[in-house]
């Protein structure tokens, strides 16, 4: 097998369980490879670090699959690696619906699976696991034995890889609409057309965790989607919901979801660019109970959280200055990069400037079906905040 050997002068990051390797820490290559090839990843000793597929496309150059020099990657790896991430969610989760495969997280890097009711939705976004997808899809159907599979590859970072973005059945020809239901509240989720995979699963918990300071209450929802913590917040029995989001298709899909749960007339949806609405609502005096913050990502490089920094901070002073005194900001990010102290500073900043004084009610992560690896600091992804605000 064909070997590559890590410099001298790089962090023990690799050895100590992280699992990409980039070319700018490659010393040198032994042996010709194609993309997609599993390769041997030596230290600048000669001590083995790892085993897994490269690809000189991707800015990733290596994503290692084991630690274990003699695990071969093959059908009974997949097995195994399925068999445990599915076995683990039925422990911590209700596996309704639920993620099944997080990537790196599972140590299955690329893949993504998640369930809703009996479909699963699946992506392979690294040119390595695109090469297992039938391997992988016929022991998804062995483990899981759903109705149907569907092929979410439409991300642009299949590109990144040399890979096509695509979509469509893998197993089963059905309707890739379904209705799952979350804490009590039902939900559309649009397996074929919704983002991601079709539904945003890893804020499940954190959605729960409103139900106690939303109970009563005036509450808008920025950045609402389809309507999932605006709806949590309706069936949590607050007074009034106002929900935001700059796309009508969401939008419209959000209103079908209140018709779905019966909550005509305790939601109003304005359809806005939530910066301006804010300012906006600023500026006319408005004040609610709480204020609901979960916008999409800002950023997904580390060059750009300059710019994600003063925009994450416009959104929460504002969000901050509509909180009526004794109130609550729920506020979440889910830029990698705006990591866990970089965000709770920013909230300082941004308190500080709104004249408001804040007190931490809870900080969360994503859900436990989306498992943050030590080893991988890039499964950490989002940050949750409840505080209360005077």
């Amino acid at each position: 097998m064909t070997r590559v050997y890590l410099k001298n002068n790089i962090k023990k990051r690799i050895e100590k369980g992280h699992p990409w390797v980039y070319e700018n820490e490659v010393e040198r290559i032994e042996g010709e490879y194609a993309a997609g090839d599993m390769v041997e990843v030596y230290n600048f000793k000669g001590k083995f670090v790892g085993k897994g597929y490269i690809n000189p496309k991707s800015l990733i150059l290596i994503r290692l699959m084991t630690r274990n020099k003699f695990e071969e990657i093959d059908e009974e790896f997949f097995r195994r690696r399925i068999t445990r991430a599915w076995e683990y969610r039925k422990k911590v989760v209700d596996t309704t619906s639920c993620r099944v495969v997080y990537g790196e997280a599972d140590e299955i890097p690329g893949l993504i699976v998640d369930k809703f009711n009996d479909y699963l939705s699946i992506q392979t976004l690294t040119y390595g696991i695109e090469q297992y997808k039938d391997i992988i899809v016929n022991i998804l159907d062995e483990v899981i034995r759903p109705a149907g599979i569907y092929e979410r590859n439409d991300s642009t970072v299949r590109e990144l890889e040399g890979l096509v973005q695509k979509k469509g059945f893998l197993k089963g020809i059905f309707e890739p609409y379904t209705i799952i239901q979350e804490n009590g509240v039902k939900m559309y989720v649009d397996i074929e057309n919704g983002q991601k995979t079709g539904y945003f699963l890893d804020q499940r918990e954190n959605r729960l965790a409103i139900q106690d300071i939303v109970k009563d209450s005036t509450v808008l929802d920025c950045f609402c989607h389809t309507g999932s913590f605006a709806l949590h917040a309706a069936y949590f029995g607050a007074k009034h919901v106002t929900a935001v989001d700059i796309s009508e298709h969401a939008i419209e899909t959000a209103k079908k979801n209140v018709v779905l749960n019966h909550m005509e007339g305790k939601i109003d949806f304005v359809c806005a660019n939530a910066f301006d609405l804010l300012r906006e609502y600023q500026m006319e005096g408005r004040q609610f109970d709480v204020v609901i913050l979960d916008p999409p990502a800002f950023t997904k490089s580390a060059k750009k959280i300059e710019s994600a920094y003063k925009g994450y901070k416009e959104i929460n002073l504002r969000g901050l200055k509509l909180v009526k005194p004794g109130g609550f900001l729920v506020t979440a990010s889910c830029s990698h990069y705006m990591y866990p102290q970089l965000f709770r500073e920013m909230l300082q900043e941004a308190a500080f400037d709104a004249k408001k004084t804040i007190r931490e009610v809870e900080f969360r992560t994503q859900a436990k079906d989306h498992p943050y690896l030590w080893n991988y600091e890039e499964s950490l992804y989002l940050k949750f905040f409840i505080l209360n605000v005077w």
